[in-house]
C-alpha cells in the first residue's frame, strides 16, 4: 500500500511538473507569436515565416489524425484552405470533358474566318502572268496575232512586250489595206495608254486585272497588302483594350462583324482609293477574329490539354482552309464574287453570343464573379461532375480577394519590363526574334503565289498543306527538346532552304526547297507565338505579349516589298528570306528555355529567369531535364485568376488569419496569412468562440 501510494504521489508529482512545463511552453509560444505579429504589421512581407508555418501545419494535417495532434499539443488549430484559381477549379469541373470538346469544335467558323480574311486579299490582288497593251483601234481584227505583230514590240527573247506598245497612227493601220507591210519592228515605242489585254484563259479575274494595277502601276498591289497590314497594327492595339473592357465574346463579334460588312463592300469597290480604305477596315479584324476564340477556348482547358488543344485546333481546323481558299476563288471566277460569297460563313459567327460562353477570368477581373460562378457550374454540369456547394464559396472567397488586390495594386505597363536589365534583354530579343519569324512565315505564305505562276493554285494549296504536319511536328518536339533548341533548329532550316532554292538552277528544285524552307517557317512560327508568353513574367504577361504580337504586325508590313522583290529577281527575295531565317535562328540561342521550369510570376522573377543556364543548355538531358513538382502554392501573385497586369504587390491587407486557439482559454493567436483584412473570411474567424471550439472538440 506504501509502496502504491508513493508511486501515486510520483506520478501526480510528474504530471504536475509536465503540465506546469506544457503551460510555460504554451506561454511562451503565445508571446513568441505576439511578438511575430507585433513584428509583422511593421514590415509588408511575410514571406519566410508564412511558408515555414503553413509547412509545418501541412504536414501535421498529412502524418497524424486530429485526437493525437490534440494529445500533442493541447490544442486545436483551425487553419484556412490554401488560396483556390483557376488552375485549381478546372480539374473539379472538368480539364477536357464534353463542354471543352464542344467548345474545341466550334473553333472551325472562326479558322475560316482567319484563313479567308489573311489569303483572300493574296488572291484579290494576284498579278496575271499573260497581258499586252490594249488597243481600241484595231479591237475589229479578228485575230490577235495581227493585232500583236501591229502594235507591240517584241523582247529579247522573241516573246510581246506587256508593257509597251507602237508609237503610230492605229486609225490608218487599221484602214490599210495591206497591214502586213507596216509590220516594223524598228518604229518608236510608248507605255501602254488605254488599258491591256488579258488573256481569255486566266481562270480568276482579279482586281490587279479590273484596275490595271500591272507594268508601272503594279506597285499599288503592293500598297494594297501594306495597308492592310496597317489596319492589322491599329485593330491589335484597339481590341485589346476593347476585349480589357467590354469582353472576349463582344471582341470577337465586333472583329468578325467588320471582317463581314468589309467583305461586302470590297466587292462594291471600283477604284484604288476605295479598295484600299475597306480592306483597311478588313485588317482591323484579323487577329482578333481567331485570337480570341483560341484564348477563349484555352482558359477552359487544363493546363496539360493547352499544348495540344493549341495547336490541333491549327491542324485540324485552320490548315484546311487555307488550302480550300484557292479553290474557292477559283470556283468564283472573279474577286468581286470571291469577297460576296465568301464573306457569307462569317455570318454565322456573328451568333456567337448565342452560344459561346464569355471568358471567366475576364469576368472575375471585373467583378463579374456571380456570372462566372454560373458559367463554370454549367461547364460541371455538361462535364458530368460534381462540386461542393463549400468548394464554389471558397472559390468565390478566392474571386473577392483576387478582385480586391488587382486594383489595390500598383498599376505596370510594358515599360515597367525595361526597368529590369536583364528582363529589358529578354524583352528585346523576343521583339526581333517574333518580328523575324513573322516576316519569314507571311513572306513564305506571299513567295506560294510567285513561285510558279502558271500553276498558282495548285503550288498554293501545297504550300498551304504544309501546315498540318508542321503543327502536329511543333506538338511532338517542343514538350521534349524544348522551346530554344527547337526554335533554333527550325528557323534556321527554314533559312538554309530557303538559301537553297534561290540559288539551285533547276526550277523544280527551286520550287522544293522553297516549300520546304516554308514548312519550317510554319513550325517556328507556331514555337515563338508560345515561347514568348512563357519568357514574361505573369504580371506583364498579357500586355508584353500583345506589344511583341503587333510588332510582328510591323514586320509583315515589310513581306509585300519583300515579294516585290521576285519582279527583279526571284533569287533576289528567297535569299533576303534566307538571311532572315539564319539570323532568327541564331537571335533564338540567347533566349532562356522554358521547358521544364518554373515560369515567372512577378518582376523580379522575371528579371532572375534564366541565370543559371548556359548557352549550351538542353533540356531534354543533364541538369532540369526533368520536371520536379513544385511547392504548394502560399501566395498567388502569379494566380491564372489574373488578366490584368499588375506587379508584384505586397501590403498589410494581403494577409490571411489563421487562428489558434488553446483549449479553455480566451487567448486567440492570430498567425499571418493570405487573406485581406475586411473580408468574409476573417468576419467569419473573428467571430469563431470557444464553446464553437469546444463543440467541434466534443465532435
Amino acid at each position: 500500500m506504501v509502496m502504491e501510494m508513493d508511486a501515486k504521489n510520483n506520478g501526480r508529482r510528474t504530471l504536475s511538473r509536465t503540465n506546469v512545463a506544457a503551460r510555460a511552453e504554451d506561454s511562451s509560444t503565445n508571446k513568441d507569436a505576439k511578438n511575430t505579429v507585433d513584428r509583422g504589421q511593421q514590415t509588408s512581407s511575410y514571406t519566410p515565416y508564412i511558408r515555414d508555418f503553413r509547412m509545418h501545419s501541412d504536414a501535421d494535417v498529412s502524418t497524424t489524425s486530429d485526437e493525437q495532434r490534440k494529445s500533442k499539443t493541447g490544442r486545436s488549430i483551425i487553419e484556412l484552405d490554401p488560396f483556390l484559381d483557376f488552375d485549381d477549379l478546372l480539374p473539379e469541373v472538368g480539364e477536357f470533358g464534353c463542354f471543352q470538346k464542344l467548345l474545341f469544335a466550334l473553333m472551325i467558323p472562326f479558322c475560316y474566318i482567319s484563313a479567308f480574311v489573311y489569303l483572300s486579299q493574296i488572291f484579290m490582288t494576284l498579278p496575271p502572268d499573260k497581258y499586252y497593251c490594249f488597243v481600241p483601234e484595231l479591237s475589229l481584227i479578228t485575230s490577235e496575232e495581227d493585232r500583236k505583230q501591229l502594235s507591240i514590240p517584241k523582247k529579247a527573247d522573241g516573246s510581246y512586250s506587256r508593257c509597251q506598245m507602237y508609237d503610230v497612227n492605229y486609225t490608218a493601220v487599221f484602214q490599210s489595206k495591206n497591214r502586213s507591210e507596216l509590220i516594223n519592228s524598228s518604229l518608236p515605242v510608248i507605255p501602254c495608254r488605254e488599258g491591256y489585254v488579258f488573256d481569255r484563259n486566266e481562270p480568276f479575274r482579279t482586281a490587279t486585272m479590273e484596275f490595271g494595277w500591272v507594268c508601272d502601276n503594279d506597285r499599288y498591289a503592293t500598297y494594297a497588302q501594306v495597308i492592310f497590314f496597317l489596319g492589322s497594327i491599329a485593330g491589335c492595339l484597339a481590341y485589346g483594350h476593347f476585349a480589357d473592357h467590354c469582353g472576349r465574346v463582344a471582341a470577337l463579334v465586333s472583329s468578325c462583324s467588320l471582317a463581314f460588312f468589309g467583305s461586302i463592300f470590297t466587292s462594291l469597290a471600283s477604284n484604288f482609293l476605295s479598295f484600299v480604305m475597306i480592306r483597311l477596315i478588313v485588317g482591323a479584324s484579323f487577329d482578333t477574329c481567331f485570337t480570341m476564340i483560341y484564348i477563349l477556348v484555352l482558359e477552359y482547358v487544363g493546363p496539360k490539354y493547352r499544348t495540344l488543344v493549341g495547336n490541333l485546333s491549327l491542324a485540324m481546323f485552320y490548315s484546311p482552309f487555307t488550302m480550300l481558299i484557292p479553290w474557292m476563288a477559283l470556283l468564283l471566277r472573279t474577286w468581286g464574287n470571291f469577297a460576296l460569297v465568301g464573306s457569307i460563313p462569317i455570318a454565322f459567327a456573328l451568333c456567337a453570343y448565342c452560344y459561346l460562353p464569355e471568358s471567366a477570368r475576364w469576368l472575375v477581373s471585373v467583378g463579374k464573379i456571380d456570372d462566372a460562378i454560373v458559367i463554370l457550374k454549367n461547364v460541371a454540369a455538361r462535364n458530368k461532375r460534381t462540386v461542393s456547394k463549400s468548394y464554389w464559396k471558397k472559390f468565390r472567397e478566392s474571386c473577392e480577394q483576387f478582385y480586391k488586390e488587382e486594383f489595390e495594386g500598383r498599376s505596370f505597363t510594358v515599360l515597367s519590363i525595361f526597368g529590369r536589365r536583364r528582363l529589358a534583354r529578354y524583352m528585346v530579343l523576343m521583339i526581333f526574334i517574333w518580328m523575324t519569324m513573322s516576316l519569314i512565315y507571311d513572306g513564305h505564305v506571299r513567295a506560294a503565289s510567285v513561285l510558279d505562276k502558271e500553276n498558282v493554285v495548285v503550288v498554293f494549296t501545297i504550300a498551304c498543306a504544309t501546315e498540318l504536319p508542321g503543327d502536329l511536328l511543333v506538338i511532338v518536339t517542343l514538350d521534349r527538346f524544348g522551346r530554344r533548341w527547337c526554335a533554333f533548329t527550325f528557323t534556321t532550316l527554314s533559312g538554309v532552304f530557303s538559301l537553297l532554292a534561290a540559288n539551285v538552277k533547276n526550277p523544280t528544285h527551286t520550287l522544293v526547297a522553297a516549300l520546304a524552307g516554308r514548312f519550317f517557317a510554319n513550325v517556328c512560327y507556331n514555337i515563338g507565338l508560345q515561347w514568348a508568353a512563357e519568357v514574361l513574367p505573369t504580371v506583364v504577361r498579357a500586355q508584353g505579349v500583345a506589344f511583341i504580337h503587333t510588332m510582328g504586325f510591323v514586320a509583315m508590313l515589310l513581306s509585300p516589298p519583300v515579294i516585290y522583290l521576285s519582279h527583279v529577281s526571284l533569287s533576289l527575295m528567297l535569299n533576303t528570306l534566307g538571311v532572315l531565317g539564319i539570323l532568327g535562328g541564331i537571335l533564338s540561342l540567347f533566349l532562356p528555355e522554358t521547358l521544364h521550369q518554373d515560369l515567372p510570376q512577378t518582376l523580379s522573377d522575371g528579371d532572375d529567369f534564366g541565370k543559371d543556364q548556359r548557352l549550351c543548355h538542353q533540356p531534354c538531358c543533364g541538369p532540369g531535364a526533368k520536371h520536379t513538382q513544385r511547392q504548394k502554392r502560399n501566395w498567388h501573385e502569379g494566380s491564372s485568376l489574373r488578366t490584368l497586369s499588375r506587379d508584384e504587390f505586397r501590403s498589410q491587407k494581403m494577409h490571411r488569419v489563421a487562428v489558434v486557439r488553446p483549449h479553455g482559454s480566451n487567448v486567440t493567436l492570430r498567425r499571418p496569412s493570405l487573406v485581406s483584412q475586411g473580408t468574409e473570411v476573417l468576419e467569419r474567424i473573428e467571430k469563431f468562440t470557444s464553446q464553437d471550439g469546444s463543440k467541434r472538440n466534443m465532435k
